[in-house]
């Protein structure tokens, strides 16, 4: 089943229900419909459902004006009165507790405050990056990574994860001091653990650049090194040539693998 984020369901009240757009003059007006012409009621009420909690970032005030508001659909189309012919039919009024406006458009305003991509509950937290921004990027990642874990997204998760510990030791080595990392990289060049100097620009770097001069700085131990030139090679498997010279493809083994390197370099850099 497709993940469902706040933006879809946005997109099909803007769709569906145009009159209660954001900016609408008819945001306070009442939703009059035959009950068998309610589709859009249902499956606005179906999709909002199936939006993870961990997506539902509202504080306590707006979290009740939502639920409030799918209470209300939920009550006239469990409830429709009955009209001429014995035509059922149902009336969803604006609530006037919350500024008069239509249910519809009160869900529609708080799901666009809500994030498309958010951590999971348990994501770490990456307290050791000072950086905000880049902070809550890492950990959508690794929210992503879950899920798709979940969802046996196997080559999503080997790639995503294989990315993300490139990402968290480029931010380790960058609070390196210039002159100590490029000793480590003369030294790995001299035993040939590298085969030539890298770029100065340590966002040129490839992965594996990255592992062997963060494990010769002591930013990571052996055993997460070892862990993460597995993620290297399972990332490279992306590559049609490689994998089918080499007869491999991403598969739960190959997820496992990369997101336990995550798991330990996160280790090593927690201080």
């Amino acid at each position: 089943m497709p993940r469902v984020v706040p933006s879809q369901v946005v997109e099909l009240i803007d769709q569906l229900f145009p009159q209660y757009r954001f900016g609408s003059t008819s945001r306070n007006g009442w939703y009059n419909s035959n009950l068998d012409r309610c589709y859009g009621l249902q499956a606005v009420l179906d999709l909002t459902d199936q939006i993870p909690s961990s997506l539902v970032v509202l504080n306590g005030q707006d979290y009740s004006v939502l639920v409030s508001s799918i209470a209300a659909i939920r009550n006239v189309m469990d409830n429709p009165l009955t009209g001429p012919y014995g035509i059922k039919k149902i009336e969803l009024a604006p609530i006037e507790e919350f500024g008069n406006v239509n249910p519809i458009a009160l869900i529609r305003d708080l799901l666009s405050r809500c994030p498309d991509e958010f951590p999971s509950p348990g994501t770490a937290e990456l307290a050791f990056i000072t950086d905000a921004t880049l902070r809550d990027s890492l950990r959508n990642d690794i929210g992503t990574i879950n899920r798709a874990l979940s969802d046996n997204e196997w080559k999503g998760a080997t790639v995503l994860a294989g990315s993300l510990v490139e990402a968290l030791l480029l931010w380790a080595l960058q609070q390196k001091g210039a002159a100590e990392v490029t000793r480590a990289v003369g030294v790995l060049v001299s035993n040939q653990t590298l085969s030539r100097a890298p770029s100065a620009n340590l966002e040129e770097w490839s992965l594996h650049e990255y592992i062997e001069v963060s494990t010769k700085l002591g930013l990571i131990a052996e055993d997460a090194a070892n862990q993460a030139r597995l993620a290297k090679d399972f990332r490279n498997l992306i590559h049609p040539g490689r994998s089918q010279r080499l007869g491999q493809v991403c598969n739960r083994g190959t997820a496992l693998s990369a997101v336990a390197a995550v798991e330990h370099v996160v280790d090593e850099l927690t201080p």
